[in-house]
């Protein structure tokens, strides 16, 4: 090859390898400045490293190039033409394997990133439903017995009917004639309030007639009787609850009545403890309990009502 045709080539290869020399200088800067992770990083590291062996060949091939084009040295043409042509391929090479590794990596799938996993949604709870009650007090009718300790559960019924704001009483004949309040239309309380207008001693025959009526449009064993009593050796105003059934009337009129009346329907029993006087003598007992009761032994009866009212959510809840 002749003089002129070497610094020709020379000349054409030199700015071919600055040019390609200058390009992966930029990108391994860029390499460099980056900050990946993961796999991304590990193929950034394997990129420089290709630019590594690119730059070394290029650096090869520009010794290669000046050596060919200093002047005074014309006797090792052909060898600086076998070194340029080896390093032009050599580079050549290089930046095949180089695409080749794009295109690879090109054609892999992209591995999907984790998603974060969505939240749970909380459990489903079934919302129990809330027991219907009948609630039923006994006492002795009219104005004469009217607030005495022995129609105390008339007296926290009636209290308790105007504590939860139900319609007034009513008198019903279905209901065996016994005064009836119910919720109003805004209310969502279950609650039938009733009130026996009969004497202490056959209020049973009543409560059965209550208690049928209420029945008919509710399921077999739905709901729930409640008595509402006074309850002598009880502190005056406490509040007793009682669901065990068959358990003893202690004496009490009016439960014997109503359990001789109903038969095998269960019913709770809610006492109103009304004390007890000094004296067991039957006579002094019923003077006891017939009597009216003062304004302060009414303040504690009519006090009960709130504790009554935590004994029928109980109830009612099931």
């Amino acid at each position: 090859m002749s003089a002129v045709s070497n610094i020709h080539l020379t000349t054409t290869s030199h700015s071919f390898l600055t040019a390609k020399m200058g390009k992966l200088r930029a990108k391994r800067r860029a390499a460099e400045r980056a900050h990946l992770d993961g796999q991304a990083f590990e193929d950034e590291r394997a990129t420089t490293s290709e630019i590594d062996t690119s730059a070394s060949t290029i650096s090869v091939a520009e010794r290669s190039a000046t050596s060919i084009t200093e002047p005074n040295d014309h006797s090792n043409n052909t060898t600086d033409d076998e070194t340029l042509a080896v390093s032009v391929e050599a580079l050549a090479i290089a930046d095949s394997a180089q695409q080749s590794k794009k295109t690879d990596k090109k054609s892999q799938p992209a591995v999907p990133r984790s998603l974060p996993s969505p939240p749970l949604s909380p459990p489903s709870m079934a919302v129990a439903r809330a027991v219907p009650l009948l609630i039923c007090s006994v006492g002795n009718p009219g104005s004469t017995y009217a607030n005495t300790l022995h129609s105390a559960g008339h007296t926290v019924l009636k209290k308790l009917s105007e504590r939860l704001e139900f319609q007034p009483y009513q008198k019903s004949r279905p209901h065996g004639s016994g005064l009836v309040s119910k919720p109003l239309a805004h209310s969502d309380a279950d609650w039938t309030l009733w009130q026996s207008t009969s004497l202490m001693n056959v209020s049973g025959k009543g409560v059965k007639a209550a208690h049928n009526t209420w029945s008919q449009d509710k399921p077999a064993g739905e709901g729930r009787l409640v008595i509402v009593h006074d309850e002598m050796e009880k502190p005056l105003g406490a509040v007793n609850l009682n669901v065990r059934q068959g358990a003893s009337a202690k004496g009490h009129n009016g439960l014997k009545s109503i359990m001789a009346s109903i038969g095998n329907v269960p019913f709770v029993r809610i006492g109103i403890g009304i004390g007890r006087p000094v004296s067991r003598e039957s006579k002094d007992v019923a003077n006891y309990v017939m009597r009216k009761m003062t304004p302060g032994e009414k303040a504690k009866i009519e006090g009960s009502v709130e504790e009554v009212i935590a004994k029928l959510k109980e109830l009612e809840s099931g």
